[in-house]
């Protein structure tokens, strides 16, 4: 079990969600930090503090960038990296919200670049769903699904360029999971060619402010 777990509440809010995160950060693919929809304006003391944990604890820190599906400006993504770094020492970055299409390939590839010659060692791309073929090469690790637990299991379709990729680049985020068929979730990612998955049995508006289960072995 490879699990990516994006944790969206304050440590000062859930206390109790990231110490468990912390001590079972070996289990984790990655964490994704994202103090204010990403770095905020100024370091998180808070944020800081369960950064420092979470690699003490030996887990991959990805800080959370959002795109806005290509329209956001690439210096004001690069920022967000840069404060990532300097604020939270993350290894890498999670690219939300982005683009899905053939026309879009390009521009995201200058913008990966650009990011890895910032010291961005891990890339994570999420469109949310499966994007043009293209995409996935980008990537160390790469979303091709992020939805509710009724849809993943009644309406996914898994196009066959994705058989031609290692099962540990593609991600499956499904939230709105029972939690008895946390298990079910993760062996479903599996059987669909997805090696990392990240279920959480939250709901919207943000169903990422509640860890997942399967950290405390409901997956296995």
């Amino acid at each position: 079990m490879s699990l990516l777990v994006p944790l969206y509440v304050h440590p000062a809010e859930d206390p109790g969600a990231w110490h468990r995160l912390i001590t079972a950060a070996a289990r984790t693919h990655a964490v994704v930090l994202n103090p204010a929809s990403g770095p905020g304006t100024a370091p998180d003391p808070a944020f800081t503090a369960v950064a420092r944990a979470l690699r003490t604890a030996g887990a991959r820190l990805l800080g959370y960038v959002d795109t806005d599906y290509g329209v956001r400006d690439r210096a004001e993504i690069a920022e967000d990296m840069r404060r990532h770094q300097a604020w939270y020492t993350v290894d890498g970055c999670f690219l939300d919200r982005v683009t899905a299409g053939r026309e879009g390939l390009p521009v995201c590839r200058r913008l990966v670049r650009e990011l890895r010659r910032l010291g961005a060692a891990t890339v994570v791309l999420n469109p949310g769903v499966h994007p043009a073929p293209g995409y996935a090469r980008l990537a160390d690790l790469t979303v091709t699904f992020e939805g509710h637990w009724s849809t993943y299991v009644g309406a996914f379709a898994r196009p066959a360029w994705t058989g031609r990729h290692p099962p540990g680049r593609l991600c499956h985020l499904v939230y709105g999971v029972p939690e008895a068929l946390v298990p079910l979730a993760v062996r479903t990612a599996h059987e669909r060619g997805a090696a990392v998955c990240g279920p959480v049995t939250g709901e919207p508006p943000n169903p990422w402010a509640e860890l997942t289960p399967a950290l405390a072995g409901v997956g296995e």
